[in-house]
């Protein structure tokens, strides 16, 4: 076991898959894309075997379906089919070890080209955003240099110096001007905003957990080598959960723009925010009776405590 496992950040294999990728002549495929889907599919319930993931249908269409459209942004340049293609050659490189036989080779194969252009899809719908990737859109359909921190900074400063209506005319000309799909025929509203708050919390809140299910599994093994808990891991439990927070930061700005989720939680919060219980009473009570019966929709459910 080596000790950069102990990192809560996945230290995913992706050089060693784009070597072999490179070996058997194949098309190259995307370093950035293949890295999220090894770190996503890490980071999930499923096994990990030497370092790799262990590949079924539930795991493919968990990534593909229901986690990737939470955390990542492809920039403009970036082809969002590239996701789809990185599970194709890691379930290749699979069956070429001997971890898949030629029937779950073919099927799984199948399973990621189809599931890969849903995500697609899912990746434009304005309805399943959360607020780092909605900004790197913003930030992208205003060209701002997102490599160039401090023009980030002060592009979100301009940004919380609008109003909230001016702020709702923005997220909603990203419609029609393409750079997502109409959320639906409401629009940009505050309920759309408190959707967006609660899918964002709850994405997030999935991510520390993947990173600390993924330090629990490292440490299970540790202890079976005989090896003793390395001390910077040694402290109390509200320093670790502090810890996820901070790895799952740095791995929604590596997913979207670099340092934006940051700048949105501890200097933009007006602009990302994220409603507690009894913001979200409050936005019911004001509705009409009829409408109040349903609540917001959030992209990602809640994690069980």
């Amino acid at each position: 076991m080596n000790d950069e496992d102990l990192r809560l950040a996945p230290r995913t294999r992706a050089a060693d898959l784009l070597a072999w990728a490179a070996g058997q002549d194949r098309a190259p495929v995307a370093e950035a894309p293949l890295r999220t889907v090894l770190a996503l599919l890490e980071l999930g319930e499923g096994r990990m075997h030497d370092g790799w993931p262990e590949l079924t249908s539930d795991a493919v269409e968990h990534l593909l379906y229901e986690r990737l459209h939470l955390y990542v942004q492809p920039a403009p340049e970036e082809d969002p089919f590239a996701y789809g293609e990185a599970v194709r050659l890691l379930v290749d490189h699979q069956r070429a070890v001997k971890r898949l036989n030629a029937k779950r080779q073919e099927r799984l194969h199948a399973e990621a080209e189809w599931q890969g252009e849903v995500a697609v899809g899912l990746l434009r719908r304005a309805d399943l955003v959360t607020w780092p990737r909605l900004y790197a859109v913003l930030l992208h359909a205003h060209g701002v240099d997102v490599g160039d921190p401090a023009a980030v900074r002060d592009w979100l400063a301009g940004f919380a110096g609008l109003d909230e209506e001016e702020r709702l005319a923005g997220y909603g000309a990203l419609g029609p001007t393409g750079w997502l799909d109409e959320p639906d025929e409401q629009g940009w509203g505050p309920g759309r905003v408190l959707s967006v708050g609660m899918a964002t919390d709850g994405a997030r809140r999935l991510l520390e957990q993947g990173l600390m299910r993924r330090s629990y599994r490292n440490l299970a093994e540790l202890n079976a080598l005989g090896r003793p808990m390395p001390e910077e891991l040694t402290g109390g439990f509200e320093e670790f959960e502090a810890a996820a927070a901070e790895a799952a930061l740095d791995l929604l700005g590596d997913w979207t723009v670099p340092g934006l989720p940051r700048l949105l939680v501890e200097e933009f919060p007006e602009l990302a925010p994220e409603p507690g219980a009894a913001e979200i009473d409050a936005y019911l009570a004001q509705l009409p009776a009829e409408d109040s019966k349903e609540e917001p929709e959030a992209a990602a459910e809640e994690p069980a405590e």
